[in-house]
Protein backbone atom coordinates (compact mmCIF):
# COMPACT_ATOMS: atom_id res chain seq x y z
CA UNK A 1 0.00 0.00 0.00
CA UNK A 2 1.57 3.32 -1.08
CA UNK A 3 1.50 6.19 1.36
CA UNK A 4 1.66 9.72 0.04
CA UNK A 5 2.94 12.46 2.36
CA UNK A 6 0.42 14.99 3.52
CA UNK A 7 1.01 18.48 2.16
CA UNK A 8 -0.56 21.72 3.19
CA UNK A 9 -2.15 23.80 0.48
CA UNK A 10 -0.78 27.38 0.25
CA UNK A 11 -4.29 28.74 0.73
CA UNK A 12 -4.59 26.69 3.92
CA UNK A 13 -1.30 28.07 5.26
CA UNK A 14 -2.44 31.60 4.47
CA UNK A 15 -5.73 30.99 6.30
CA UNK A 16 -3.87 29.69 9.35
CA UNK A 17 -1.65 32.77 9.38
CA UNK A 18 -4.65 35.08 9.08
CA UNK A 19 -6.41 33.29 11.93
CA UNK A 20 -3.26 33.44 14.06
CA UNK A 21 -2.89 37.17 13.35
CA UNK A 22 -6.54 37.70 14.31
CA UNK A 23 -6.00 35.84 17.58
CA UNK A 24 -2.96 38.00 18.38
CA UNK A 25 -4.85 41.22 17.61
CA UNK A 26 -7.83 40.06 19.67
CA UNK A 27 -5.56 39.22 22.58
CA UNK A 28 -3.86 42.64 22.36
CA UNK A 29 -7.31 44.27 22.43
CA UNK A 30 -8.94 42.29 25.24
CA UNK A 31 -5.76 42.14 27.36
CA UNK A 32 -4.72 45.70 26.51
CA UNK A 33 -4.18 46.72 30.14
CA UNK A 34 -1.69 43.89 30.70
CA UNK A 35 0.07 44.21 27.33
CA UNK A 36 0.41 48.00 27.56
CA UNK A 37 1.78 47.77 31.10
CA UNK A 38 4.37 45.19 30.02
CA UNK A 39 5.45 47.21 26.98
CA UNK A 40 5.77 50.44 28.98
CA UNK A 41 7.81 48.55 31.57
CA UNK A 42 10.14 47.24 28.85
CA UNK A 43 10.69 50.74 27.46
CA UNK A 44 11.41 52.18 30.92
CA UNK A 45 13.76 49.29 31.69
CA UNK A 46 15.73 50.02 28.52
CA UNK A 47 15.82 53.70 29.48
CA UNK A 48 17.15 53.00 32.99
CA UNK A 49 19.50 50.14 32.07
CA UNK A 50 22.45 52.44 31.15
CA UNK A 51 22.25 53.97 34.65
CA UNK A 52 22.26 50.51 36.25
CA UNK A 53 25.21 49.42 34.10
CA UNK A 54 27.08 52.58 35.07
CA UNK A 55 26.50 51.84 38.74
CA UNK A 56 27.72 48.27 38.16
CA UNK A 57 30.97 49.64 36.75
CA UNK A 58 31.28 51.55 40.03
CA UNK A 59 30.99 48.16 41.81
CA UNK A 60 27.43 48.71 42.99
CA UNK A 61 25.50 45.43 43.09
CA UNK A 62 22.90 45.16 40.34
CA UNK A 63 20.02 44.73 42.81
CA UNK A 64 20.97 47.91 44.64
CA UNK A 65 21.64 49.75 41.38
CA UNK A 66 18.24 48.72 40.01
CA UNK A 67 16.55 49.87 43.20
CA UNK A 68 18.34 53.23 43.05
CA UNK A 69 17.42 53.67 39.38
CA UNK A 70 13.73 53.00 40.05
CA UNK A 71 13.73 55.31 43.09
CA UNK A 72 15.39 58.09 41.07
CA UNK A 73 12.77 57.62 38.34
CA UNK A 74 9.92 57.80 40.88
CA UNK A 75 11.47 60.87 42.54
CA UNK A 76 11.79 62.68 39.20
CA UNK A 77 8.25 61.76 38.16
CA UNK A 78 6.93 62.81 41.56
CA UNK A 79 8.74 66.15 41.40
CA UNK A 80 7.52 66.85 37.87
CA UNK A 81 4.02 65.78 38.88
CA UNK A 82 4.04 68.17 41.83
CA UNK A 83 5.21 71.09 39.65
CA UNK A 84 2.63 70.37 36.97
CA UNK A 85 -0.12 69.81 39.51
CA UNK A 86 0.55 73.25 40.93
CA UNK A 87 0.40 74.78 37.46
CA UNK A 88 -2.72 72.80 36.56
CA UNK A 89 -4.43 73.98 39.74
CA UNK A 90 -3.87 77.61 38.79
CA UNK A 91 -4.98 76.88 35.24
CA UNK A 92 -8.19 75.25 36.53
CA UNK A 93 -8.93 78.39 38.55
CA UNK A 94 -8.57 80.51 35.38
CA UNK A 95 -10.44 78.05 33.16
CA UNK A 96 -13.75 80.03 33.12
CA UNK A 97 -11.92 82.85 31.35
CA UNK A 98 -10.72 80.50 28.60
CA UNK A 99 -13.97 78.56 28.50
CA UNK A 100 -16.00 81.65 27.61
CA UNK A 101 -13.70 82.55 24.73
CA UNK A 102 -13.72 78.96 23.46
CA UNK A 103 -17.52 78.86 23.58
CA UNK A 104 -17.70 82.05 21.52
CA UNK A 105 -15.24 80.68 18.96
CA UNK A 106 -17.10 77.35 18.71
CA UNK A 107 -20.44 79.17 18.40
CA UNK A 108 -19.05 81.26 15.54
CA UNK A 109 -17.80 78.19 13.71
CA UNK A 110 -21.12 76.41 14.30
CA UNK A 111 -23.08 79.35 12.86
CA UNK A 112 -20.95 79.30 9.70
CA UNK A 113 -21.42 75.54 9.34
CA UNK A 114 -25.19 75.82 9.80
CA UNK A 115 -25.35 78.63 7.25
CA UNK A 116 -23.42 76.49 4.77
CA UNK A 117 -25.77 73.55 5.41
CA UNK A 118 -28.81 75.77 4.78
CA UNK A 119 -27.37 76.87 1.45
CA UNK A 120 -26.65 73.28 0.45
CA UNK A 121 -30.17 72.19 1.46
CA UNK A 122 -31.66 74.93 -0.73
CA UNK A 123 -29.74 73.61 -3.74
CA UNK A 124 -30.53 69.91 -3.17
CA UNK A 125 -33.96 68.42 -4.02
CA UNK A 126 -36.36 67.81 -1.19
CA UNK A 127 -36.37 64.39 0.44
CA UNK A 128 -39.46 62.25 -0.35
CA UNK A 129 -41.87 62.43 2.54
CA UNK A 130 -42.54 58.68 2.55
CA UNK A 131 -38.89 57.73 2.99
CA UNK A 132 -37.96 57.05 6.62
CA UNK A 133 -35.09 58.97 8.15
CA UNK A 134 -32.73 56.97 10.32
CA UNK A 135 -31.07 58.80 13.18
CA UNK A 136 -28.23 57.41 15.23
CA UNK A 137 -28.54 57.88 18.95
CA UNK A 138 -25.57 59.01 20.99
CA UNK A 139 -24.46 56.62 23.69
CA UNK A 140 -22.77 58.57 26.42
CA UNK A 141 -22.63 55.45 28.56
CA UNK A 142 -20.26 53.77 26.11
CA UNK A 143 -18.01 56.84 26.13
CA UNK A 144 -18.09 56.80 29.90
CA UNK A 145 -17.12 53.14 29.97
CA UNK A 146 -14.26 53.81 27.56
CA UNK A 147 -13.04 56.56 29.87
CA UNK A 148 -13.24 54.25 32.86
CA UNK A 149 -11.30 51.65 30.91
CA UNK A 150 -8.52 54.15 30.19
CA UNK A 151 -8.43 55.12 33.86
CA UNK A 152 -8.18 51.44 34.80
CA UNK A 153 -5.23 50.95 32.42
CA UNK A 154 -3.52 54.00 33.92
CA UNK A 155 -4.01 52.84 37.51
CA UNK A 156 -2.85 49.33 36.64
CA UNK A 157 0.29 50.68 34.97
CA UNK A 158 1.07 53.00 37.89
CA UNK A 159 0.63 50.17 40.40
CA UNK A 160 2.64 47.44 38.68
CA UNK A 161 5.08 49.38 36.50
CA UNK A 162 7.76 50.18 39.15
CA UNK A 163 7.89 46.55 40.29
CA UNK A 164 8.05 45.22 36.72
CA UNK A 165 10.82 47.64 35.81
CA UNK A 166 12.79 46.69 38.94
CA UNK A 167 12.53 42.95 38.25
CA UNK A 168 13.39 43.42 34.56
CA UNK A 169 16.53 45.36 35.53
CA UNK A 170 17.60 42.89 38.22
CA UNK A 171 17.05 39.72 36.17
CA UNK A 172 18.09 41.11 32.79
CA UNK A 173 21.02 38.74 32.24
CA UNK A 174 19.09 35.69 33.48
CA UNK A 175 16.14 36.51 31.24
CA UNK A 176 18.52 37.07 28.32
CA UNK A 177 20.13 33.65 28.86
CA UNK A 178 16.78 31.91 29.41
CA UNK A 179 15.42 33.42 26.18
CA UNK A 180 18.36 32.01 24.21
CA UNK A 181 17.73 28.58 25.73
CA UNK A 182 14.26 28.54 24.17
CA UNK A 183 15.83 28.07 20.71
CA UNK A 184 17.91 25.22 19.24
CA UNK A 185 21.67 25.54 19.62
CA UNK A 186 22.09 26.10 15.89
CA UNK A 187 19.80 29.15 16.00
CA UNK A 188 21.09 30.82 19.17
CA UNK A 189 23.73 32.92 17.42
CA UNK A 190 21.12 34.40 15.09
CA UNK A 191 18.72 34.96 18.01
CA UNK A 192 21.51 36.68 19.99
CA UNK A 193 22.19 39.05 17.08
CA UNK A 194 18.46 39.81 16.83
CA UNK A 195 18.20 40.52 20.56
CA UNK A 196 21.29 42.75 20.38
CA UNK A 197 19.75 44.73 17.53
CA UNK A 198 16.43 45.06 19.40
CA UNK A 199 18.31 46.17 22.51
CA UNK A 200 20.24 48.85 20.60
CA UNK A 201 17.13 50.01 18.75
CA UNK A 202 14.90 50.33 21.82
CA UNK A 203 17.58 52.01 23.92
CA UNK A 204 18.34 54.49 21.15
CA UNK A 205 14.63 55.15 20.59
CA UNK A 206 13.73 55.73 24.24
CA UNK A 207 16.77 57.76 25.31
CA UNK A 208 16.84 59.79 22.10
CA UNK A 209 13.14 60.65 22.16
CA UNK A 210 13.27 61.67 25.83
CA UNK A 211 16.18 64.04 25.09
CA UNK A 212 14.40 65.46 22.04
CA UNK A 213 11.20 65.94 24.08
CA UNK A 214 13.08 67.76 26.85
CA UNK A 215 14.85 70.03 24.34
CA UNK A 216 11.61 70.79 22.51
CA UNK A 217 9.74 71.42 25.76
CA UNK A 218 12.35 73.87 27.07
CA UNK A 219 12.73 75.74 23.76
CA UNK A 220 8.96 75.94 23.27
CA UNK A 221 8.47 77.15 26.85
CA UNK A 222 11.06 79.88 26.28
CA UNK A 223 9.28 80.94 23.08
CA UNK A 224 5.91 81.13 24.83
CA UNK A 225 7.48 83.09 27.70
CA UNK A 226 8.96 85.62 25.26
CA UNK A 227 5.56 85.81 23.55
CA UNK A 228 3.93 86.63 26.91
CA UNK A 229 1.55 83.66 27.07
CA UNK A 230 0.16 82.56 30.40
CA UNK A 231 1.53 79.30 31.83
CA UNK A 232 4.50 79.14 29.42
CA UNK A 233 6.17 76.15 31.14
CA UNK A 234 3.01 74.02 31.25
CA UNK A 235 1.97 74.97 27.72
CA UNK A 236 5.49 74.65 26.31
CA UNK A 237 6.19 71.20 27.70
CA UNK A 238 2.77 69.90 26.62
CA UNK A 239 3.29 71.34 23.14
CA UNK A 240 6.87 70.07 22.96
CA UNK A 241 5.93 66.50 23.84
CA UNK A 242 2.97 66.53 21.44
CA UNK A 243 5.34 67.73 18.72
CA UNK A 244 7.12 64.37 18.91
CA UNK A 245 4.09 62.43 17.64
CA UNK A 246 5.06 61.45 14.08
CA UNK A 247 3.21 63.40 11.38
CA UNK A 248 0.34 64.39 13.68
CA UNK A 249 2.60 66.19 16.16
CA UNK A 250 2.98 69.34 14.08
CA UNK A 251 -0.82 69.86 14.35
CA UNK A 252 -1.29 68.59 17.92
CA UNK A 253 1.40 70.97 19.17
CA UNK A 254 -0.76 73.93 18.10
CA UNK A 255 -3.63 73.05 20.43
CA UNK A 256 -2.26 74.11 23.89
CA UNK A 257 -0.94 77.56 22.83
CA UNK A 258 -3.97 78.32 20.67
CA UNK A 259 -6.36 77.56 23.55
CA UNK A 260 -4.39 79.87 25.86
CA UNK A 261 -3.95 82.47 23.11
CA UNK A 262 -7.67 82.75 22.34
CA UNK A 263 -8.23 84.52 25.65
CA UNK A 264 -5.01 86.52 25.60
CA UNK A 265 -3.78 87.26 22.08
CA UNK A 266 -5.86 89.72 20.08
CA UNK A 267 -4.02 89.78 16.78
CA UNK A 268 -4.35 87.04 14.17
CA UNK A 269 -0.78 87.42 12.98
CA UNK A 270 0.45 86.21 16.37
CA UNK A 271 -1.50 82.97 15.90
CA UNK A 272 0.12 82.46 12.50
CA UNK A 273 3.48 83.23 14.10
CA UNK A 274 2.90 80.54 16.73
CA UNK A 275 1.89 78.02 14.05
CA UNK A 276 4.92 78.89 11.90
CA UNK A 277 7.43 78.72 14.76
CA UNK A 278 6.05 75.41 16.06
CA UNK A 279 6.17 74.01 12.53
CA UNK A 280 9.81 75.14 12.31
CA UNK A 281 10.58 73.43 15.63
CA UNK A 282 8.94 70.25 14.31
CA UNK A 283 11.06 70.29 11.16
CA UNK A 284 14.25 70.83 13.19
CA UNK A 285 13.32 68.01 15.56
CA UNK A 286 12.47 65.52 12.81
CA UNK A 287 15.34 66.34 10.46
CA UNK A 288 18.15 67.28 12.89
CA UNK A 289 17.54 66.23 16.51
CA UNK A 290 15.93 62.83 15.92
CA UNK A 291 18.61 61.60 13.44
CA UNK A 292 21.38 62.89 15.73
CA UNK A 293 20.02 61.58 19.06
CA UNK A 294 17.92 58.60 17.99
CA UNK A 295 20.18 57.61 15.11
CA UNK A 296 19.32 55.27 12.28
CA UNK A 297 18.45 52.30 14.51
CA UNK A 298 14.73 52.92 13.94
CA UNK A 299 14.52 52.63 10.17
CA UNK A 300 10.87 52.64 9.04
CA UNK A 301 9.49 54.17 5.90
CA UNK A 302 6.81 56.84 6.12
CA UNK A 303 4.00 54.56 4.95
CA UNK A 304 4.81 51.83 7.49
CA UNK A 305 5.05 54.38 10.31
CA UNK A 306 1.72 55.99 9.33
CA UNK A 307 -0.10 52.64 9.10
CA UNK A 308 1.40 51.64 12.48
CA UNK A 309 0.16 54.86 14.07
CA UNK A 310 -3.32 54.37 12.62
CA UNK A 311 -3.56 50.73 13.70
CA UNK A 312 -2.13 50.96 17.22
CA UNK A 313 -3.85 54.29 17.82
CA UNK A 314 -7.17 52.67 16.88
CA UNK A 315 -6.42 49.64 19.06
CA UNK A 316 -5.08 51.38 22.20
CA UNK A 317 -5.82 55.09 21.79
CA UNK A 318 -3.21 57.60 22.94
CA UNK A 319 -0.91 54.95 24.40
CA UNK A 320 -1.03 53.16 21.06
CA UNK A 321 0.40 56.27 19.38
CA UNK A 322 3.30 56.19 21.86
CA UNK A 323 4.02 52.47 21.41
CA UNK A 324 3.33 52.18 17.66
CA UNK A 325 6.83 53.02 16.41
CA UNK A 326 8.86 50.84 18.84
CA UNK A 327 6.50 47.88 18.28
CA UNK A 328 6.76 48.18 14.49
CA UNK A 329 10.53 48.72 14.62
CA UNK A 330 10.89 45.59 16.77
CA UNK A 331 8.83 43.61 14.25
CA UNK A 332 11.14 44.87 11.50
CA UNK A 333 14.27 43.75 13.39
CA UNK A 334 12.76 40.29 13.90
CA UNK A 335 11.81 40.05 10.22
CA UNK A 336 15.35 41.05 9.20
CA UNK A 337 16.76 38.05 11.12
CA UNK A 338 14.23 35.43 9.96
CA UNK A 339 14.88 34.28 6.39
CA UNK A 340 11.25 33.77 5.23
CA UNK A 341 10.22 37.13 6.71
CA UNK A 342 13.03 39.27 5.27
CA UNK A 343 10.86 40.64 2.42
CA UNK A 344 8.51 42.08 5.08
CA UNK A 345 11.48 43.67 6.86
CA UNK A 346 12.71 45.18 3.60
CA UNK A 347 9.22 46.55 2.88
CA UNK A 348 8.98 48.14 6.34
CA UNK A 349 12.32 49.88 5.87
CA UNK A 350 12.09 50.65 2.15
Amino acid sequence: MNRTPLTTHPAGRASVRIIAAGIVVGFCYWASSVVITLLLSVLLAYFLDPLVEGLERLRVHRILGSLLAVLIMLALLGGLGWVFWDRLTHFAEDWPKYEGVLREAIAGVRERVEAFERRVSELTPERPSGRPIVQLEDRPSSLLLRGLGSLYVFLLAVSFLPFLVFFMLVYKHRLWHATLQLFPASERTRVKHALDDINAMLRSFVVGNVLVAVILGLVTSLFFWLLGLDYPLLTGIASGFLNLVPYLGVVLAWIPPLIIGLAQLKSWWIFFTVIGVLGFFHLIAINVLVPALVGHKVHLNALAATVALLFWGWLWGGLGLILAIPITATVKVICDHVEPWRPIGRWLGA
